[in-house]
């Protein structure tokens, strides 16, 4: 059994018995519930765990009075609810619980976006903690160097959801991924009203799979699809909103010659995005491995700073002339500017043009004699 020490138990440990709602997002599959379960095998207060998925909960739950939610809670300090986006007008049945129990703290989960955050939004201003849990972390697997690089091909290819790691065999992770593709990760978009069309959200997911790394023209995509693209950004919305993909926009200071209304995606997890295409052959034998080490890098990264309680703003620069940086970081009024080469054969240099109209900026090339140090 491979033990991984999520980031995330330590720093929602902390913050209990705050009487805050601690609302943790995340895919299905991505470990949501062992780390809710990791949290209260610890806890040394009593505490009360609801499946809001189970009808009965959600009944409960319906009866929205102090008097009925002071009942159902009882003599609980801690309050763990999994799966909240299945319980209608969670937000305000939150409110009302943390509201009346000043003693009270409430540990929430959510797979989805769609509803979650409009409805734990605005009754909770104030009174929330929110945090993403991500497919495992290269920081979330210890120090062992050699270790690491040993299981970097592994990585890039079937991605890091943690059940992953228990399971031996390539075929049978192929088998793992196709399945947790089918019936979990689209599952959630399908299942939300007003979708139609899901061959469609298959296609688009294909074609930003192959897009990885380039900027989308939603026109194209909307030509090739047979829709609109009104209804392409609608798509994408959805898809980011179930934790598969993820936007990065273009940076831009009204610069002349820089582009600033394209953008990026990529996806959370490389095997998800193999998935998607179907390719799971090593990297030996892949001609799209710049593809996979940028949004590796990318998503690595994204954790690191995430769990490092770093607030930091993601875009890519280019211009016109087609010079580019791959990966822009905005913290605190600074830039940081990174290059992601999974092969370094030939010094890069920063684009003479952002220097010139971002001068002192960092600029550091990531490649694979150096990428632990960024990501972990």
């Amino acid at each position: 059994m491979y033990i991984i020490n999520r980031q995330l138990i330590s720093v929602i440990k902390d913050l209990l018995k705050t009487n805050k709602v601690l609302l943790i997002q995340g895919t299905r599959r991505v470990g949501k519930t062992f780390l809710l379960k990791k949290i209260t095998e610890t806890y040394l207060g009593k505490y009360k765990w609801l499946n809001g998925e189970d009808f009965d909960i959600q009944e409960l739950l319906k009866n929205r009075s102090a008097a009925n939610y002071k009942r159902l809670i009882g003599d609980a300090e801690l309050l763990v609810i999994d799966e909240t986006q299945m319980i209608p007008e969670i937000g305000w049945v939150l409110k009302l619980m943390i509201d009346s129990n000043e003693k009270l703290s409430i540990l929430a989960t959510g797979s989805s976006t769609f509803d979650l955050m409009n409805k734990t939004g605005e009754p909770l201003t104030g009174r929330k903690r929110s945090f993403m849990l991500y497919p495992v972390a290269q920081m979330e697997l210890g120090n062992d160097l050699l270790q690491a690089k040993r299981m970097l091909e592994e990585r890039l290819i079937f991605g890091a959801y943690p059940e992953l790691f228990n399971v031996e065999g390539n075929d049978n992770k192929i088998i793992y991924l196709k399945e947790l593709m089918q019936s979990y990760l689209l599952k959630d978009i399908l299942a939300f009203s007003g979708i139609r069309h899901s061959e469609k959200i298959v296609g688009l997911l294909r074609l930003i799979a192959y897009q990885v790394g380039s900027e989308v023209s939603y026109q194209e995509i909307a030509a090739q699809l047979g829709i609109n693209k009104l209804t392409v950004e609608n798509y994408l919305d959805l898809l980011s909103k179930v934790f598969i993909i993820y936007k990065l926009p273009a940076y831009s200071t009204n610069q002349r010659k820089e582009v600033s209304k394209t953008a990026k995606w990529y996806f959370y997890d490389n095997g998800i995005r193999n998935a998607i295409i179907n390719d799971f052959r090593m990297p030996v034998l892949r001609i799209d491995m710049g593809q996979l080490w940028e949004n590796y890098i990318l998503s690595e990264r994204m954790k690191h700073n995430a769990y490092s309680g770093r607030m930091v703003q993601y875009f890519f620069w280019r211009n016109y002339n087609q010079q580019e940086v791959d990966l822009i970081e905005l913290e605190n009024g600074r830039l940081h500017a990174f290059e992601c080469k999974f092969t370094l054969n030939k010094k890069i240099k920063i684009p003479p043009a952002f220097a010139a109209a971002y001068p002192n900026v960092l600029f550091e090339v990531i490649h694979r004699e150096n990428y632990l140090d960024f990501i972990c």
